[in-house]
């Protein structure tokens, strides 16, 4: 076994990476970039290198830098992680040459697997059943749409290279595929630095059945069973399980043998995954097989037992697998739920800010966190803005979603926008919860699982209040100790007032509702006039800061967040937060955007679709945004005319730019 690793990624899989191989006994090294430079992984690696400016292709995706800093730090190996070079045979290559050991399959396997037009041809000549397509070299538009006539609609436009929902669209007619093509060759130019297409049938109610494998150098293979994937949004998964729902074991044997065919097809050596689609029929079909460890990969590890980052370290020493086929067992069922910044109201919008409080529930052997970031740490625009991966395990299906559920409830987060919410709604919708499911799931019960923001509750409001008031009160007790008159009538927290009753009011903004509370101060705690009710209310913050209330007689442990005028109410896994009226503040506010169409998120303009003059109608595409990795299309939001595009193709903006005048018909 090697002593020394480096692992050539950041975040969560870097602090994952670390925690196995420091069980082995190896010295870690990290690398960060300039926006990395306090991140989690670096503190916890033996030690850490600089390798460049925040933009991933100026520091993570350098592979010469990375091969300098092994060998300034005497780096005997090398862990791509997922994502960045982990799938890179030119890297793996030069990792050889330079002596190092890649901690990932052979070059010959990533290459046959690196292309997804190649790898199915591959697969067809191993007997691995495939999805109807072109998967053809020539790429000109003609023969993409001779191809798309001959397949039929629906149509998935994919990237060849890459994965993560990237470059990839779904056409329905002939007269979308042109725009899907042009955009799809864009993003995975972007992402992939390489534009080949290829075209698949479009299955309408399929799963995504993957099955994790793993091989070693003495010609071993084997399969750890499977992972359903088919909660996803805009193509990346957000919820992952295993086993699978309703999979009968000898389907399970079936795909688990097309998977170890696949393997054997390209001398595949260490962890890969086999993805599959699932139809209804019970019909699978190869989609691609990822060459690296995958993101979901510690559902296997929980109903198996197995660390499958010793097994990659392992067999990349040269060693044998540490078991055989017929010693590995399913047991119990586990989900990863992924917590992302992320705006499911705005379309799964990343949301980009500082995590002002952030709280995971207790980790034990049946809850696990994998994360990359600690309260205080920036989601930047440059990474992916995934927070942390949930995992739960239990007995049976039926207790592991309980089990998500209240560990959902201990997750707090402040400071951005997260999906929490969401994947809780995911755990208990009854579909979900019935196994009845396919990667449509989220949008045939979009309005059930992303209902419309409700007004706060009066709950929610008292908390909002208690905390306030507690927090004034301990300022005062503050303020008295340290006066030269601590007996002053000023500082008294019963509410007096010179000729005036004992009472306070406080204004909120909640959205666009305006909310009154008026404060009754009672020996015992206060009497809460809210706008639909009158509640008795006493409580205090604990040592922990947290907020323990008694609202008519009902106990309640609670966390309340301020940020300024800004408070944020954390309960019962609900968040909801309101701005504290303060009417000399107002005259500070952003200026009206009324008018234009701005930026919903930091980024880069990549099309500019109209020209000044323009009448569009609404939903014409104007602007095509590229963020997080993603493209995002920015729309008319009304029939109207552009007057004034503000961007150029190639310029950075922020949230909130305003990206071009419009005027509305409305208006004229």
């Amino acid at each position: 076994m090697f002593e020394s690793l480096l692992i050539a990624n950041r975040g969560e899989i870097a602090c994952r990476i670390i925690r196995s191989a420091r069980k082995l006994g190896l010295r870690t090294i990290a690398v960060y970039s300039d926006a990395d430079a306090d991140a989690r992984h670096v503190a916890l690696a033996d030690e850490a290198w600089h390798i460049g400016p925040a933009p991933a292709a100026q520091s993570y995706l350098q592979a010469e830098t990375l091969l300098e800093v092994a060998r300034k730090s005497g780096a005997e190996a090398i862990h791509p992680g997922y994502g960045f070079l982990a799938e890179n045979a030119e890297f793996a290559e030069a990792c050889a040459t330079a002596g190092l050991v890649f901690v990932g399959p052979p070059v010959e396997a990533i290459q046959a697997m690196g292309s997804k037009s190649a790898a199915k041809k591959i697969m067809q000549e191993a007997g691995v059943p495939l999805v109807p397509g072109y998967h053809g070299e020539a790429q000109d538009l003609a023969t993409l749409r001779k191809a798309a006539q001959e397949t039929g609609f629906p149509l998935l436009v994919k990237a060849s290279a890459g994965g993560g929902g990237k470059g990839m669209r779904v056409v329905r007619t002939l007269e979308e595929l042109d725009a899907a093509i042009e955009g799809a060759k864009r993003e995975a130019a972007s992402s992939f630095g390489d534009d080949h297409l290829l075209l698949e049938r479009y299955l309408e109610q399929p799963r995504h059945v993957e099955i994790q494998v793993f091989a070693d150098n003495q010609g071993n293979v084997l399969h750890l069973f499977e992972r359903d994937c088919s909660v996803q949004r805009r193509h990346q998964k957000v919820l992952e399980e295993a086993p699978a729902p309703g999979l009968s074991d000898d389907l399970r044997q079936t795909m688990g043998a097309a998977a170890i065919t696949a393997a054997k097809a390209i001398g595949y050596v260490g962890a890969g995954t086999v993805e599959f689609l699932l139809d209804t029929d019970g019909s699978f079909y190869f989609m691609e097989m990822n060459t690296r460890l995958q993101v979901e990969h510690p559902v296997t590890e929980m109903i198996t037992g197995q660390d499958l980052v010793d097994w990659q370290l392992q067999v990349a020493s040269g060693q044998a697998l540490p078991c055989r086929q017929d010693e590995l067992s399913i047991n119990g069922h586990a989900i990863e739920a992924r917590i992302y910044a992320e705006d499911p109201q705005c379309d799964f919008l990343p949301s980009i800010g500082r995590l002002q409080h952030l709280t995971f529930p207790t980790e034990t052997d049946e809850v696990r966190i994998d994360t990359g970031v600690r309260q205080g740490d920036e989601v930047s625009i440059h990474y992916d803005p995934m927070i942390a991966k949930l995992i739960v395990w239990a007995a049976d299906r039926s207790a592991a979603l309980r089990k998500l559920q209240r560990a959902l409830e201990q997750v707090e987060v402040v400071g951005v926008t997260t999906n929490v919410g969401f994947l809780a709604a995911v755990a208990g919708q009854h579909d979900f919860a019935n196994g009845s499911f396919d990667t449509g799931f989220i949008e045939q019960h979009r309005a059930e699982l992303i209902p419309e923001p409700a007004p706060i509750s009066a709950r929610m409001l008292t908390l909002a209040c208690l905390s306030l008031l507690l927090q004034r009160e301990a300022e005062a007790h503050r303020n008295a100790a340290t006066s030269s008159d601590p007996y002053a009538p000023w500082h008294q927290t019963c509410g007096w007032r010179l000729n005036s009753d004992n009472h306070h009011v406080l204004n909120f903004s909640d959205a666009e509702t305006d909310i009154r509370v008026t404060i009754h101060y009672r020996p015992q705690g206060y009497l809460f006039e809210l706008p639909t009710e009158t509640v008795e209310v006493c409580g205090r913050f604990n040592s922990e800061g947290r907020l323990l209330a008694t609202i008519d007689g009902q106990q309640l442990d609670a966390r309340v967040i301020h940020q300024g005028q800004e408070l944020t109410v954390l309960c019962g896994g609900k968040s909801h937060k309101l701005l504290l009226h303060d009417p000399y503040a107002d005259a500070f506010g952003q200026e009206d955007a009324a008018g234009g169409v701005t930026a919903p998120m930091p980024g880069k303009i990549v099309a500019v679709l109209v020209e000044n003059g323009a009448q569009v109608k609404r939903g014409t595409p104007l602007v095509i945004l590229e963020a997080m990795k993603m493209e995002h299309t920015i729309s008319a939001p009304a029939d109207g005319t552009v007057t004034q595009v503000n961007y150029q193709v190639g310029a950075l903006v922020d949230d909130g730019a305003p990206l071009l005048i419009f005027d509305t018909d409305e208006g004229n």
